[in-house]
C-alpha cells in the first residue's frame, strides 16, 4: 500500500521513491563532462534535506518561493522540496531580464528565490533592493565568495541534514489538499505585464493521469526522456518532468540547446517533449544537406522519402505493413532511415510530443514516415497545459487530437475554442478582473484560439483571435498557418505576416543564413555580410520562388504580395520573442514600421 495519498506531486514522488529506490532517475553532465546518474533515493535525500532547510528558515505552507534557473536536476530538487512542505513554486524563465524577474518576484509575493548560476544570482541581486520581502537567495552553483543574504545549495542541504525534527517534512506533506495552490506560472506577456496563472495540485495530478490515459501501453516499460524545454514552461513541467516521475521513467538533462544534437547522440532518448521549432530545424537541416549531396545519394534519399510518404497510412493508423511494401520499407529503413536516425541520436526514439505552437504537416509527416511517432497536442499555461493529444494508434497530422479524458472542448462564438476540465487553472493571481474575462457564465475557459472539431472529435487549431488579420477589404486571415507554410522552406528561419487594415498581405522574413550562405557560395554570390547578401538580386529571386512554391495552396487574398528580408535573428534578448519563442507581433510592428510602410507605398 502506498505510504502517501496521491494528492500532490510531492506525495506521488515519495511513493515512487519507495517503488524504484536505487534505480536511476536523472542523468546529467558533471563538471568533468561525464554523464552521471542519480537514483530515486539519492534525489529524495536532497529533496528532504532542502525541504528541512526551508522549514528551518521559517517557510510556512502557502508562502511563495521563486525559482530562476535553467534546466538541471537541482530545479527538480527545489521544486519538489517547495511543494512537499506546502509552499508555492513561482518559476521564472532562465532567459528573463532582471526587471522581468523583479516584477514576477514582487507580484507573486515571493519570500525566497533560488538562482541557478552566478549570472542568474547577479540579476536577482541587481534588483534585490526593490524586493524587501525576499529574505534569502539560494544559488545552485557553488558560492565563490560570501554575499549577504545568499547561501549556496550545498550549504542549504548541509543545514537541512542537521535539522533535528526530521518528521516535520512528512507532517507537512500529508495534509496538503489536492485543491491547494501549487504554483504560479507567469505567462509570457506578449501585451503588457505577464499574468500569474494559479495552478493547484489537482491541476497537475489530473493532467498526468489524463496523459497516461491517452494510451497506457505507449508509455509503459522503461523510457529515457531528454529534457531541454524550459522547466518554467508548463509543457516541460507536466509532460517532461511530472509525467516521467508519475510513470517511473528516467530523465536526462540536455546541457543547453546549442549542444542539443550532441546530447541526443549521447543519450539516445526513447521519448522527447518539444516545440515545433526543433522538429522544423532538424527537418530543414537534413533537406539542406541533401540538396548539396552527390546525385546518387540525393536520388536514394528522394526514393526513401517516397516510401516514407506511403508509410503514413500505416503508422498513423497503427496498421502492420504487408507484402511488397513491407519489403520496400525495410530496405529504405536499412539504407536511409536507420542511418539518419542514428546520426541524429533518434534511433531509439519511440515517441515525440509536440506542443507550445502549431506543427506543420510537412514536419510531422517527415518524422512519421520514418517511423517516429510525433504526437501533436494542444494546451495552454492556464490548462496545466494538456487538453488535447493525438493517440499513438490514430494520428491525424494537422490536428492536435481529441480531448483528453474528463475534458470537454466545444466551439463557441466566433469559432473560439472553449474548454472545461480538472486541468483548468484556479485563476490569475491577484487579478479577479482578468480571471472573470476568460471564463464563460457556464464555467468554460476561453482559450482565445480559433478551432474546428471533426467527426472523430479531433481538434484543428486554425488561428488565434488576437492575431487575426483583418484586411482593409474586410477579409479575416489567420497569419499562423501562412507562417508555418513559409517556414517549411529551408531558407526561411522566421517570418511575420503583415496586413491588418491593409489592402494585401506582406511578410517580414529572417532567412536561415546557414542554408542561404551555402546556397550563395555554390553560386558565386558574395556573402561578406548578411545585409549585402539579402540585397542581392539572385537571393531576392530565390525568396520570390520559395514564397510562390509554399503559398500555392492558398487563396488569392492570402497570398504574400511583398516581402522584406531582415539581416538579424529575432530573439528574446532583442525583444521580438517571448521566452517560449512566440513572436511578439506588436513589438515587430513597431520596431520594423519603416520596413512595413515601405511595402505599402500607395496607402
Amino acid at each position: 500500500m502506498a505510504a502517501f495519498k496521491e494528492t500532490s506531486m510531492g506525495a506521488i514522488f515519495q511513493n515512487r521513491v519507495e517503488e524504484h529506490g536505487d534505480k536511476a532517475l536523472v542523468s546529467f553532465k558533471n563538471r568533468q563532462g561525464v554523464w552521471e546518474d542519480l537514483s530515486w533515493n539519492q534525489l529524495n535525500e536532497k529533496v528532504r534535506n532542502l525541504g528541512n532547510f526551508l522549514i528551518s528558515r521559517g517557510v510556512k505552507p502557502g508562502e511563495k518561493i521563486a525559482l530562476f534557473s535553467p534546466n538541471r536536476y537541482e530545479w527538480w530538487v527545489a521544486d519538489l522540496a517547495i511543494l512537499s512542505i506546502g509552499a508555492v513554486n513561482v518559476p521564472i524563465y532562465a532567459t528573463n531580464s532582471a526587471q522581468e524577474c523583479r516584477y514576477i518576484i514582487d507580484n507573486s509575493d515571493s519570500i525566497m528565490c533560488f538562482a541557478g548560476t552566478r549570472e542568474h544570482l547577479d540579476k536577482i541581486l541587481s534588483v534585490k533592493n526593490q524586493l524587501p520581502n525576499v529574505r534569502q537567495v539560494i544559488i545552485f552553483d557553488d558560492l565563490s565568495e560570501s554575499r549577504e543574504g545568499v547561501i549556496d545549495l550545498a550549504e542549504a542541504l548541509k543545514e537541512g541534514r542537521a535539522y533535528k525534527n526530521k518528521n516535520e517534512f512528512d507532517e507537512r506533506l500529508r495534509p496538503i489538499s489536492i485543491n491547494d495552490l501549487a504554483t504560479i506560472i507567469y505567462t509570457s506577456g506578449t501585451t503588457g505585464n505577464p499574468k500569474g496563472v494559479m495552478l493547484s495540485h489537482k491541476n497537475f495530478v489530473s493532467n498526468v493521469n489524463q496523459l497516461q490515459a491517452v494510451d497506457p501501453d505507449f508509455l509503459a516499460g522503461d523510457h529515457v526522456f531528454l529534457s531541454f524545454l524550459p522547466l518554467a514552461h508548463s509543457l516541460e513541467r507536466t509532460v517532461g518532468y511530472y509525467t516521467p516521475i508519475f510513470l517511473g521513467h528516467k530523465v536526462a538533462f540536455a546541457e543547453d540547446v546549442t549542444k542539443l544534437l550532441e546530447n541526443f547522440q549521447e543519450v539516445r532518448p526513447t521519448f522527447i517533449v518539444s516545440v515545433p521549432r526543433i522538429y522544423e530545424r532538424v527537418h530543414n537541416g537534413i533537406l539542406a544537406k541533401v540538396s548539396g549531396a552527390p546525385p546518387i545519394k540525393k536520388a536514394l534519399f528522394n526514393w526513401a522519402m517516397g516510401i516514407a510518404r506511403d508509410n503514413l497510412p500505416y503508422i498513423c493508423n497503427n496498421r502492420p505493413r504487408t507484402g511488397f511494401f513491407a519489403f520496400k520499407y525495410r530496405l529504405a529503413d536499412k539504407i536511409i532511415f536507420s542511418k539518419l536516425k542514428a546520426a541524429l541520436g533518434m534511433d531509439r526514439l519511440q515517441g515525440a510530443i509536440s506542443g507550445g505552437g502549431p506543427l506543420s504537416v510537412s514536419d510531422a509527416e517527415f518524422f512519421l514516415g520514418m517511423g517516429i511517432r510525433v504526437l501533436e497536442g494542444f494546451g495552454l499555461t492556464e490548462t496545466t497545459p494538456v487538453t488535447n493529444g493525438n493517440k499513438p494508434t490514430r494520428i491525424k497530422p494537422g490536428t492536435v487530437g481529441p480531448a483528453v479524458k474528463d475534458t470537454i472542448c466545444k466551439i463557441g462564438e466566433g469559432g473560439e475554442l472553449l474548454i472545461k476540465g480538472p486541468q483548468v487553472m484556479m485563476g490569475y493571481y491577484k487579478n479577479d478582473t482578468a480571471t472573470k474575462e476568460v471564463f464563460t457564465k457556464d464555467g468554460f475557459f476561453r482559450t482565445g484560439d480559433i478551432g474546428e472539431i471533426d467527426e472523430d472529435g479531433y481538434l484543428k487549431i486554425t488561428g488565434r483571435i488576437k492575431d487575426l488579420i483583418v484586411t482593409s477589404g474586410g477579409k479575416n486571415i489567420s497569419p499562423q498557418n501562412i507562417e508555418n507554410s513559409l517556414q517549411a522552406s529551408p531558407f526561411i528561419e522566421q517570418v511575420a505576416v503583415i496586413g491588418d487594415n491593409r489592402k494585401y498581405l506582406s511578410a517580414l522574413i529572417v532567412p536561415s543564413f546557414e542554408n542561404l550562405e551555402k546556397w550563395a557560395s555554390d553560386r558565386g554570390v558574395s556573402t561578406d555580410s548578411h545585409r549585402e547578401l539579402i540585397s542581392n538580386d539572385k537571393v531576392v529571386a530565390l525568396f520570390e520562388k520559395e514564397i510562390e512554391e509554399h503559398m500555392r495552396d492558398y487563396a488569392r487574398v492570402e497570398q504574400i504580395r511583398k516581402f522584406t528580408l531582415l539581416d538579424s535573428l529575432w530573439t528574446q534578448e532583442t525583444g521580438e520573442l517571448t521566452p517560449t519563442l512566440k513572436v511578439k507581433r506588436r513589438v515587430i510592428s513597431q520596431k520594423y514600421s519603416r520596413h512595413i510602410d515601405a511595402m505599402y507605398p500607395t496607402e
